[in-house]
């Protein structure tokens, strides 16, 4: 039994509009279709069908099934043991629980309603304890301020008992981006946001031009669950994210702005700081159903391989942005260590890349042109000894042009 129903209501539970839509006759079948297509053996291909389709997988009672298919495994039985229960408690301490302390302090601001403070606090508890366990369980994991923000919906749908099974999928294959020791990975995805502009409205990208898309960063991050206050709304939207690659949440941003051009048109371009304003909050209300449908054209039309300005070559091949196209609800945890540690590898392999640029460009004055060559020839050996070859070679050839042209 999920004990955490027996002790406090979930949100679809409470007399909500969207719950009360679940229930009517017009969305009984699509219910049924469901169930029957998360039976034993489920049919993914169609549950991302329904899952993308209008209101989504509408109900949490589904959700509970249909989530875990979207993260490529099956729950047990109602019943079973998901999990070890307290075993995860005797791990070492992970380094980013003090931070998790004061999110998880500051969690269930905007859902469930109508919760008394008992209530709210054993959902705290309970949402610490998914977090802990899988931080614990997974300790190479870092810790990102709004993580809590996704958790606290995947608790409120699974419950307790199921939540950390999924949560742990999702952080090693979904979003390992966003649980890396360096932002830079992160950063990506918002890279990809002016490639995408481009190709459906050049004027607004232009318009946009002297604004990073920095801006995209709180949502994207948290797969919105930061700035979407209804919990129907964000349970809906997760549905639809679940049921995709980890790109489409970028291309979900992108038709956001597209969908704002009449009010971006109105603020200047030499006037970036309020268009970022204006960029990092999400328009309210949000026409999900409009948006969710846009993306996916806009996805269609313009997938990742045809963005201009080799945006998509630039990508990591470990980045979930790549590793989430095609079968990937195949992948096991295992693979999600492994893809962990390939990301963590190009990391350390970019910073000295990085650094060994820095080093030459420091010196390209006072050693000359032959010491350059010297310098450039030791620090070559010096990359290959570290096992970075190929990153090496590019290091090596964009110095040297550059310090070619400054010498010239």
């Amino acid at each position: 039994m999920d004990h955490t129903e027996a002790r406090t209501p979930r949100p679809g539970s409470q007399g909500s509009e969207r719950h009360r839509r679940s229930t009517s006759s017009a969305t009984l079948p699509k219910i049924d279709r469901i169930r029957k297509t998360c039976e034993e053996d489920p049919d993914v291909e169609a549950l991302i069908q329904l899952a993308t389709s209008e209101d989504g997988l509408i109900d949490d009672e589904v959700r509970q099934r249909a989530w875990p298919a979207l993260l490529g495994y099956t729950p047990p039985p109602k019943g079973e043991d998901s999990s070890d229960h307290g075993a995860w408690q005797s791990l070492p301490r992970h380094k980013d629980e003090d931070q998790v302390r004061l999110d998880v302090d500051r969690s269930f601001i905007y859902y469930p309603k109508n919760e008394t403070e008992t209530q709210l606090d054993r959902r705290k508890k309970e949402l610490s304890a998914v977090i802990t366990q899988v931080l614990r369980s997974y300790p190479m994991l870092s810790y990102f301020q709004g993580f809590h923000d996704i958790v606290q919906v995947f608790l409120l749908v699974l419950g307790v008992d199921d939540a950390a099974a999924s949560v742990s999928r999702l952080s090693l294959l979904r979003i390992r981006d966003f649980m890396l020791p360096s932002l830079s990975p992160s950063l990506a995805h918002l890279r990809l946001l002016p490639s995408i502009l481009h190709v459906a409205d050049a004027k607004l990208c232009n318009h946009l031009s002297q604004t990073q898309p920095f801006f995209a960063l709180a949502a994207t991050l948290t797969l919105y669950a930061h700035d979407i206050q209804e919990y129907g709304d964000i349970a809906r939207l997760f549905d639809f994210l679940l049921a995709h690659g980890a790109v489409v949440s970028v291309y979900f941003f992108a038709v956001i702005i597209l969908s704002r051009r009449d009010e971006l048109f109105d603020i200047p371009t030499d006037e970036p700081e309020m268009l970022h304003s204006v960029l990092s909050k999400l328009p309210k209300p949000l026409d999900l159903e409009a948006l969710i449908a846009k993306t996916m054209a806009l996805y269609e039309r313009f997938p990742p391989e045809r963005l201009p300005f080799r945006a998509w070559a630039r990508v990591s091949p470990f980045s979930v942005l790549k590793t989430t196209r095609g079968k990937f609800r195949q992948q096991s945890l295992d693979d999600g260590i492994e893809l962990f540690e390939q990301q963590v590898a190009q990391l350390r392999r970019d910073q000295m890349v990085e650094q060994a640029k820095a080093a030459l460009w420091k010196h390209r004055r006072p050693v000359g042109q032959v010491g350059i060559t010297i310098l450039v020839g030791i620090m070559a050996f010096w990359l290959r000894k570290g096992g970075v070859e190929s990153y090496a070679a590019i290091a090596i050839r964009r110095i040297w042009g550059n310090l070619r042209l400054s010498g010239s």
